[in-house]
C-alpha cells in the first residue's frame, strides 16, 4: 500500500509536447504513411507487433535504407517460437553505406576531449578517410566475414576503423583502452581477430596513460593475428614474424578517395559485443547488419525524433553498446559527437555542456550517475549554458529516479523531452523508450518501443499490471542476437534468454507496468532483495539513499540469515564515516519514501563502490565476496581492488 501511495504522489506530468512538435514529429509522419493514427499510441504499438512484416517494412522505407529489401519480410520459425525466425531473407545492404550518406559538405562528426572540440569532419572527408582505411585493411587481407578488433578511444580514428571494417562486410569488435590486459583478452581473445587496431595512449581526468604493456600482452594471446595497426606513430610493440606491424598513417597511405561497399545479407554478422562478465567469462554477442541498422533508425527517428541536421551525443566508451548506437545516428543524416575523456573534470565540471552549447547539440545522451554527480556538486547547467538547440535529454545504464526528473527540468531546461530508455547489449536496442508525442511522467519510462512485444510476468508466469514482475519479450524482433560467438554458442544463447520461460525472451529486469501504460525499472532480477519474501529492487533503495547530501555513492545487497534475508547497505561519505545520526536519517527516509520492508538492517561506510568498465554498480560481486564466495571475473571491474574491504563485512554482519 505504501509503495502504491508513493507512486501516486510521484505520478505527475513534468512536460507536455506542443501541438506543433507533435505535428512535425517523425512518428506522426510515419503514422500517416502507414495509415494508423498516432493517438492513441497503444493502437500504433499493437499494430507494430500484430503486423510485424508491415511495420518493419515501413521502417525500412521511412528511413530510406540503402540496399535491396526483397519481397519477403518475415519468415516465422517452424515451431512458431522466437528462435529460428528470419527477417528480410532476400535483402542485401551494408552498414557503412547507410552511415556515409547525405550531403558531402555537411558536418558529420565532431571530435572532442577534455580540452573541448578538436575538429569537425565533413561527410566528404569522412568518406575519404574510410576509403583510405578500407584500402589499407584490404591490403592486410581483410575480407567479408573476417573479424577486426579495436582497443580504441571514442574518436574519429575509431569511427573510421569501424566503418572501413563494415564497408568490407567484415565484423567489428572493440574494447576501450581503460580495460586491463585480462579484461581485453577475456573479450577480444575469444573472437581471435585477423587484425587488431590499438590506441597505445589515452588521457582521463587530465592524466595521461600509456598502455603499451597491456596491448603487448593482448597481442601475445591472439592466435592467428595477421596484423597490428598502431594508432600511435611510435608503437614500441613487437609481433610474431608472420604478422605485420604498421601505423595508422601507413594504413591510410594511399590515394583512394571513394569507398566501395560490400553488400551482405540482412542476417550477416556486423558486431560482436560483450556482456559485463561479472558472473564468468563475458558472453560474446553476435549482432546482424540489418537487425542493428533497422532497430537503430527506428529508435532514433520514431522515438527520439532525430532529424536531418540534428547533433546527437552520448557519453560512452567504445566498449558499450551506446557507442555503435550513437554511430548509427549518421544514418538519420544527423551529426554525432565523439567525446573521449572524463565527463566531469575537477577544473571544468561542465565540459560536456560547454561542448553542447558550442556545437548546438540537440540530443544529449548520458547516465543517471552523471546527472547525480552534477547535482551533488550543485552545477547549474541551464544558468551556465545557452542550450537553445537542446530538444532531448536521454539516459540509460541504470534507472532514472523521480528526483532526477525534477532536477533535469529545474536545472537543465524546462522545455525538453526527457527520455529514460531501457534495453540491453543483448538486443542492441531498447524495450522501453519515450516519444515526442507523449507527456513525461515523473519517475516513469514512457512506453513500450514499437515492434517490441514486451510483457511483465509474475512468479506464476502470468501477465501483470501494477505489480513487479519479470521483463519478457514474446515475439521475434530483428535485432535479436544471431548467436554467442564460440563453441556451443547457440546452446549458451538459448540458456541465457530462453530457458526460464520456454520460447520467449527473458531479459532479467524487475519491472512494473503502471495502469497508465508507463514503466518503472527496479533493477536486475539476479540482484533482487527478498526480505520476508517481499521482492525489492535495488533501485528502490538507491532512489532514497542517494538523495541524502552526505552520501556520495552507495551499494545495497542481501545477506542470508537463517531462512530469510537482511538488507545491507554500504555508503561512501565525505568523511568516510557513518555516524548514528546519518544511519537514523537513512532508515527514516527509506521507511517514509519506500516502505518499512526497504529499511537496511546493516549500514557500513566504505571507501569505494565497485563498478564495471561501463559504469554499472556490481551488487553481485559485493554479495558474493561478503558471503565468502569467489568473484569470477574481476577483470570486468574498473576498480576490483576495492572488493578487499568488503571481505571484512561478513563477520561484522554476523
Amino acid at each position: 500500500m505504501i509503495e502504491q501511495q508513493t507512486r501516486e504522489i510521484d505520478n505527475h506530468i513534468l512536460w507536455q509536447p506542443s501541438e506543433q512538435r507533435v505535428s512535425k514529429s517523425n512518428i506522426k509522419k510515419f503514422s500517416e504513411q502507414v495509415g494508423i493514427p498516432v493517438h492513441p499510441y497503444e493502437r500504433l504499438h499493437r499494430w507494430s507487433i500484430v503486423k510485424p512484416e508491415a511495420f518493419w517494412s515501413a521502417v525500412w522505407d521511412f528511413a530510406g535504407i540503402i540496399g535491396e529489401k526483397g519481397e519477403t519480410i518475415f519468415v516465422p520459425a517452424e515451431d512458431g517460437g522466437m528462435l529460428g525466425a528470419k527477417w528480410f531473407p532476400e535483402a542485401s545492404l551494408n552498414l557503412a553505406e547507410n552511415l556515409l550518406r547525405g550531403n558531402g559538405s555537411r558536418i558529420a562528426v565532431y571530435e572532442a576531449n577534455e580540452e573541448g572540440i578538436q575538429r569537425a569532419v565533413k561527410m566528404e572527408d569522412l568518406r575519404s578517410l574510410v576509403a583510405k582505411a578500407q584500402t589499407g585493411l584490404r591490403k592486410l587481407g581483410v575480407k567479408k566475414g573476417d573479424r577486426v578488433a579495436g582497443i580504441v578511444k571514442n574518436d574519429v580514428q575509431s569511427l573510421v576503423a569501424l566503418l572501413a571494417t563494415t564497408s568490407l562486410g567484415a565484423v567489428w569488435s572493440s574494447c576501450s583502452p581503460d580495460f586491463g590486459a585480462k579484461g581485453i583478452i577475456d573479450r577480444i581473445g575469444q573472437v581471435q581477430p585477423k587484425v587488431l587496431i590499438a590506441s597505445l595512449d589515452y588521457q582521463y581526468n587530465g592524466k595521461p596513460f600509456n598502455i603499451r604493456d597491456n596491448v603487448q600482452a593482448v597481442i601475445r594471446e591472439l592466435k592467428g593475428l595477421s596484423a597490428v595497426v598502431s594508432l600511435s606513430e611510435t608503437p614500441g610493440l613487437s609481433v610474431e614474424s608472420s604478422a605485420q606491424l604498421s601505423t595508422w598513417s601507413e594504413l591510410l597511405a594511399n590515394d583512394v578517395e571513394v569507398p566501395t561497399f560490400t553488400r551482405v545479407a540482412f542476417h550477416h554478422p556486423l558486431y560482436i559485443l560483450y556482456t559485463s562478465g561479472t558472473t564468468g567469462m563475458p558472453k560474446c554477442i553476435v549482432q546482424s547488419v540489418g537487425g542493428v541498422l533497422l532497430q537503430h533508425v527506428k529508435e532514433h527517428q520514431l522515438h527520439s525524433d532525430v532529424k536531418q541536421g540534428d547533433v546527437l551525443s552520448w557519453y560512452s566508451s567504445t566498449s558499450w553498446m551506446m557507442f555503435p548506437w550513437l554511430v548509427s545516428g549518421l544514418a538519420s543524416d544527423a551529426a554525432i559527437l565523439l567525446y573521449d575523456g572524463s565527463p566531469i573534470r575537477k577544473d571544468r565540471i561542465g565540459i560536456l555542456w560547454e561542448i553542447a552549447e558550442e556545437i548546438g547539440i540537440t540530443h544529449f545522451g548520458t547516465s543517471p550517475k552523471y546527472l547525480a554527480s552534477l547535482e551533488k556538486c550543485g552545477y547549474q547547467v541551464g544558468k551556465n549554458h545557452n542550450l537553445s538547440t537542446l530538444k532531448v535529454v536521454m539516459t540509460t545504464g541504470s534507472p532514472l529516479i523521480s528526483e532526477q526528473y525534477d532536477w533535469v527540468y529545474n536545472t537543465i531546461k524546462k522545455d525538453v523531452l526527457l527520455e529514460s530508455i531501457s534495453g540491453g547489449t543483448e538486443i542492441m536496442g531498447c524495450f522501453f523508450m519515450g516519444t515526442p508525442i507523449h507527456p513525461v511522467i515523473r519517475g516513469e519510462i514512457t512506453c513500450k518501443a514499437l515492434g517490441m512485444a514486451v510483457d511483465i510476468l509474475d512468479e506464476r508466469s502470468a501477465s501483470v499490471i501494477g505489480k513487479k514482475g519479470e521483463l519478457v519479450c514474446t515475439q521475434p524482433f530483428p535485432s535479436m542476437p544471431l548467436t554467442f560467438w564460440g563453441e556451443g554458442g547457440d546452446d549458451r544463447y538459448y540458456n541465457a534468454y530462453f530457458a526460464k520461460h520456454e520460447g520467449i525472451w527473458t531479459h532479467g529486469d524487475l519491472v512494473e507496468q503502471t495502469i497508465e501504460g508507463t514503466f518503472i525499472i527496479y533493477g536486475r532480477t539476479d540482484t533482487v532483495l527478498n526480505p520476508g519474501g517481499v521482492r525489492i529492487g535495488t533501485a528502490e533503495i538507491y532512489r532514497v539513499v542517494e538523495q541524502i547530501p552526505q552520501i556520495k555513492d552507495s551499494i545495497v545487497f542481501g545477506f542470508p540469515i537463517e531462512n530469510d534475508e537482511e538488507i545491507a547497505l554500504c555508503i561512501v561519505t565525505e568523511n568516510g564515516e557513518v555516524d548514528v545520526e546519518l544511519a537514523e536519517q537513512i532508515r527514516r527516509d527509506v521507511r517514509k519514501k519506500a516502505s518499512p520492508r526497504h529499511v537496511p538492517r546493516h549500514i557500513y561506510a566504505v571507501k569505494e563502490i565497485p563498478y564495471t568498465n561501463n559504469g554499472k554498480k556490481v551488487e553481485g560481486a559485493v554479495r558474493s565476496i561478503v558471503r565468502g564466495q569467489e568473484v569470477k571475473n574481476k577483470a570486468s571491474l574498473v576498480n576490483p581492488e576495492c572488493l578487499e574491504e568488503y571481505k571484512t563485512l561478513a563477520e561484522e554482519i554476523k
